[in-house]
């Protein structure tokens, strides 16, 4: 069949004709909203700042302030931990003290793009801060755990940037 011509009939011919010119107007208008994004990512003082941390897209930028709001609300990096639900959940009775899951009680869609974050930051971007805390986790815990908390301290990261107005600038990692 490779190289012959294929026909549908008559109709099935400006059926595929007609498909086929919806497809390249919807693509046209997801190209031109893309860029309408992008834009907007770029003009914001916090998403240009978000931006400087591997791993974090102009899409993520924007979702990560649009979710976290003014960072004036937050005292400290606890409560935007808290906020977005990656704290833990504490289980106390008598002199027993366990820590256990996340408490999820946050935002799904900050939480969820934060993973998305890190996952890019450590496998794909090799963000050396990011990815050495996680590589030391992923020794002692399972892959899920120690992307969590990873992403709980993008978190506090993206915090005192927001805060401080500065770009991301991690510590010196030793090897």
């Amino acid at each position: 069949l490779a190289g012959e011509d294929f026909s549908l009939g008559v109709v099935g011919d400006q059926l595929m004709e007609s498909f086929l010119s919806i497809i390249d107007e919807l693509t046209a208008q997801i190209e031109e909203l893309e860029e309408m994004i992008e834009e907007t990512a770029a003009s914001l003082e916090e998403t240009q700042l978000l931006m400087t941390i591997p791993g974090v897209s102009f899409y993520s930028s924007l979702l990560i302030t649009s979710e976290i709001g003014e960072i004036d609300r937050f005292n400290e990096a606890n409560q935007v931990v808290s906020y977005a639900g990656l704290d833990p959940v504490v289980r106390e009775s008598g002199d027993s003290r366990t820590e256990g899951s996340i408490s999820k009680r946050g935002s799904g869609d900050l939480r969820w793009i934060l993973v998305q974050c890190v996952q890019t930051a450590v496998h794909r971007c090799n963000d050396p801060y990011l990815g050495r805390f996680y590589a030391r986790l992923k020794q002692r815990k399972n892959h899920q755990i120690a992307i969590v908390a990873t992403a709980r301290k993008l978190l506090v990261s993206i915090f005192h940037m927001l805060e401080r107005e500065e770009v991301y600038d991690p510590p010196e990692v030793s090897a």
